[in-house]
């Protein structure tokens, strides 16, 4: 395990923690202590994955995300949000296509770890999806389309458990408000919708689809 984490963050006590924890688990941190930083050090380093937080000042998680997506340069590195904000429906709608992952503070040392190992597995197999749909016969475009079902099921699938944590959903007897369920539920009708399509393409070399 040697990949290079970017962790950024406008606390220092919470980048220097998890420059530790990261050190100590094998893989190689960079600190990055707001956004500007950040961008500045992705002009001359490619990280393996980027912990971005969303509340920074002057230049925010969101915007940073943009900037880095933006840039053919970065526009691939995988980026696993976190933050102490509730994240809102319209956030995750507007942003899931763009994120990896998304974990909330205060940071659980396991969830973390396991947020950053699961974002490195599903790129690995991502990559095997890719080349036994090439392998079939797929043409570019239905490659591209493939790919971006298999990695937004995936970040949307993640979003949903995190919208019905935060609103509640999952606390017998608690009042959900009337925005977040109509986004729960705008978000369950996107996945299946994707997952009807997913099966539709992998249909076409004869194999179920993958989980």
């Amino acid at each position: 395990m040697n990949e290079t984490i970017m962790i950024v963050d406008d606390s220092p006590y919470i980048v220097d923690g998890l420059v530790t924890l990261l050190k100590r688990k094998g893989y190689k941190p960079i600190a990055a202590h707001d956004g500007n930083e950040c961008l500045t050090l992705l002009s001359s380093s490619r990280p393996d994955l980027i912990l971005l937080d969303i509340m920074m000042e002057p230049v925010d998680g969101w915007e940073a995300l943009e900037q880095i997506r933006r840039n053919p340069e970065t526009s691939d590195i995988p980026i696993l949000m976190f933050s102490a904000k509730k994240i809102t429906p319209e956030e995750a709608f507007e942003h899931s296509m763009c994120i990896d992952d998304f974990v909330s503070k205060p940071v659980n040392t396991a969830e973390l770890l396991g947020a950053i190992e699961r974002v490195f597995e599903r790129r690995k197999a991502l990559v095997r999806e890719m080349l036994r749909a090439q392998d079939a016969g797929l043409d570019a475009e239905t490659l591209r389309e493939y790919y971006t079902l298999l990695r937004n099921i995936n970040v949307d699938k993640n979003l949903l458990s995190v919208l019905i944590s935060s609103s509640g959903m999952d606390v017998l007897g608690k009042t959900v408000a009337e925005s977040d369920r109509a986004a729960i539920t705008k978000l369950k009708e996107k996945i299946q919708i994707a997952e009807v399509r997913l099966k539709e393409i992998t249909n076409r070399f004869g194999e179920n689809s993958p989980a």
